[in-house]
């Protein structure tokens, strides 16, 4: 259980320090975040994959770098849900998702969490 509330702290961390650090993507508090958090990891099971599989051609064609505009697509969705979330563009989103990969393996890595 603590594994857990770990993860979601670091991540609910991990939105609010990108949401520091883009001037285009804005957030209300920590609760904010970490409803944010939940939302995104349960878009990340379930509609990230989906939108994989369909755009699997482009991906292979990119190299995989396509998925780097489906997470930017799957945390614009993710501000779209959360009332005190909020990125404006596409552009941003792709950015502050790469950001926010980079922000989150180095909390998880301070924090002890590992994925498993």
């Amino acid at each position: 259980m603590t594994k857990f509330l770990l993860r979601w702290i670091a991540s609910a961390a991990s939105i609010y320090i990108t949401a520091a650090l883009f001037e285009n993507v804005y957030i209300t508090g920590f609760g904010a975040a970490m409803l944010a958090a939940v939302i995104l990891g349960i878009a990340n099971m379930i509609v990230k994959p989906i939108i994989v599989l369909f755009t699997l051609p482009i991906n292979i064609i990119t190299l995989g770098l396509f998925t780097l505009v489906i997470n930017g697509f799957v945390l614009k969705i993710t501000a779209g849900l959360v009332s005190g979330f909020m990125i404006n563009g596409l552009f941003t989103a792709i950015l502050a998702s790469v950001v926010l990969s980079i922000v989150h393996m180095v909390l998880s890595g301070i924090l002890g969490v590992k994925k498993d």
